[in-house]
This record gives C-alpha cells, sequence and structure tokens, in this order.
C-alpha cells in the first residue's frame, strides 16, 4: 500500500475539503495558489509529495477558473512525482454538455474529461453525475458516487406521511426511482409540453398528487425555474407539503427569490458546491456529503472495494 493518503484543496470549495479531512482525521496538506492581476493562476505544493498518494479536491462549477485550477494543480502533482494521482470533483462541471444535439457543437464533458486525464489523473472520484454515461468519457478509472443514501436517509428519517415522490421531467425518472424505492414511496413524474410553438408549456402530472405530501428530487438546480413551476403545478393539483432533494446547488441567476417565492417547504442539498452566504435562506438546508467521500478516498488508498457506498 502507499504512503498515507496526501489532501489537497484548491479554491472552489474548501469547506468540504476539511470536512473530508477531518471525517479521515488527517491534515490538509499545504499548497499555495496564487491568482495574479492579469488572472493567471500559479499553484506550488509547499510539501514533498513524491511517492505519495495524492487526493485533490475541486469541483469545476463556475467560475471556468476553477476548471483550470484543478488542471494545474494535478500537473504540478504530476511534476512533482507523486506516485497516484486522485481528482476529487464533487460537482463535475459541463456534465450537461454530453452530446452534440445540435449541428457545430463540442461535446464540452468529453473535452474537460480528456483534459483531467491529460493533466495527470490517475483516477476520478465524484458524485452524482448529470449523465452516468461520462464515466466512459474518461480513459481512466471513475468511482460514482450517489448522494441518494445521504438524502433519502434524512426524509426517511423525517417520516412524512403520505409521500409521493416526484420527477421534475422525463429525464430524472430513474432517480425518482430510486429515492421512491429507498422511501418506500409511490412516483409521480411531470411531463412538460409544448402543443404547439410560441403557446404555453404545459405541465402533465402522472400519478398521483391529490392530498399528498410531495418530493421533488433532482440531481442540479440551477436557476430554478423548472423546479419552482413544478412546485407550483402540484400545489395546484392538490398537494400538501412539497420538499426538495437536490445534490447540486448550482441556485444562479434569480434562483434565490424564485425558491423565496415558491410553494416550497424545504430544500435539502448536499455540500457539493459551495454555498454563499447571501444564499443561505431558511427555505435551504445544506447536508454534508463529506463523509461519504472520506471513505471513498480511504477505501481507494486502501485498494478496497467501494461498490457498498454506491448501495
Amino acid at each position: 500500500m502507499l504512503p498515507n493518503p496526501i489532501l489537497f484543496s484548491g479554491n472552489a470549495n474548501n469547506g468540504i475539503a476539511v470536512k473530508i479531512a477531518q471525517y479521515m482525521e488527517v491534515p490538509l496538506g499545504d499548497v499555495e495558489i496564487r491568482h495574479f492581476s492579469d488572472d493567471e493562476i500559479w499553484i506550488k505544493y509547499k510539501q514533498n509529495i513524491r511517492g505519495a498518494d495524492v487526493f485533490i479536491i475541486q469541483p469545476t462549477n463556475s467560475p471556468a477558473q476553477n476548471i483550470l485550477e484543478l488542471l494545474i494543480m494535478l500537473d504540478a502533482a504530476h511534476r512533482a512525482s507523486a506516485e497516484r494521482i486522485t481528482a476529487v470533483i464533487p460537482y463535475f462541471g459541463y456534465a450537461r454538455q454530453d452530446r452534440k444535439d445540435q449541428p457545430r457543437v463540442s461535446i464540452t464533458a468529453k473535452l474537460v474529461a480528456n483534459l483531467i486525464a491529460t493533466a495527470g489523473a490517475d483516477r476520478v472520484l465524484t458524485m452524482d453525475l448529470h449523465a452516468p454515461q461520462i464515466q466512459g468519457f474518461f480513459d481512466i478509472p471513475v468511482d460514482h458516487l450517489y448522494s441518494s443514501t445521504i438524502l433519502s436517509d434524512h426524509f426517511k428519517a423525517m417520516k412524512v406521511p403520505e409521500l409521493t415522490v416526484v420527477s421534475p421531467d422525463i429525464g430524472g425518472i430513474t432517480l425518482a426511482r430510486a429515492y421512491a424505492k429507498r422511501l418506500h414511496a409511490p412516483l409521480a413524474i411531470i411531463d412538460k409540453r409544448r402543443p404547439k410553438h410560441n403557446e404555453a408549456e404545459i405541465m402533465n402530472i402522472i400519478g398521483e398528487v391529490d392530498g399528498r405530501n410531495i418530493l421533488i428530487v433532482d440531481d442540479i438546480v440551477d436557476t430554478a425555474g423548472t423546479l419552482c413551476n413544478a412546485a407550483a403545478a402540484l400545489k395546484e393539483n392538490g398537494a400538501r407539503k412539497i420538499y426538495v432533494a437536490c445534490t447540486h446547488a448550482l441556485f444562479s441567476g434569480q434562483a434565490i427569490e424564485r425558491i423565496a417565492k415558491a410553494p416550497i417547504t424545504k430544500i435539502k442539498v448536499t455540500d457539493t458546491v459551495e454555498l454563499a452566504k447571501e444564499k443561505q435562506i431558511d427555505k435551504i438546508e445544506v447536508l454534508t456529503a463529506s463523509h461519504l467521500f472520506g471513505e471513498a478516498i480511504k477505501r481507494t488508498h486502501g485498494d478496497e472495494s467501494i461498490s457498498s457506498l454506491f448501495d
């Protein structure tokens, strides 16, 4: 087995990195990251990592500098002769650009995967990829964790009566089914359709929601438009309290304003993306994914199976 793992954090989400290190009872490694006046990034490891098992913790959410920071950290670790380098990416940005759905566009998720491997990563550890098949974009091993173990257990402990799990769109059915199975709850789906060009979008709800408490599940909440429209449609169809479980809380644009006005009781999110103070409102509760990442890092370092963490 390699020497003790060394954890380093970029600037994108130092909070989760600190919690992972606390769970593992190891200190965060010493790395200096400078951003010059022209926005160039300079990185230096302040300790010897030759022959080490290095884990670099950095989600790749906005701004794009977070991706570049990760790539430079990977390259610096590779050039410093680290024996094994794992990119721990709690939120993998650009995952929604996973296909060529229009002429003359990039498959950016594949590009980012190539860059991470080329920069020096030997493996990747991430959570709730928007499209699980993105694992196949990498030419290095990818361990894919699921936040449903954290969020569904939390809702199970709440013992919400007469609960129905809802997918806000057709694409989220697989995720919603996983929650419904864990919570022993029925499933409903919102089918969004626009009958004709320039006509208002119609939300058809497939499943029984009248008089039920609702749990909407999604992997990403970005501008919260789809989420809040779904909540409004559910209320119009007789839903009682509406809860939300979301892995990656991007909350960009007018998301917080929309959530504040929406008929949503509570949104439970994980800390894969750092939530700015101005976005921390009473409706939003953050649950940490650090113990799941910490356990996966422990097992990766010890060359142990982590498949039980996927359940």
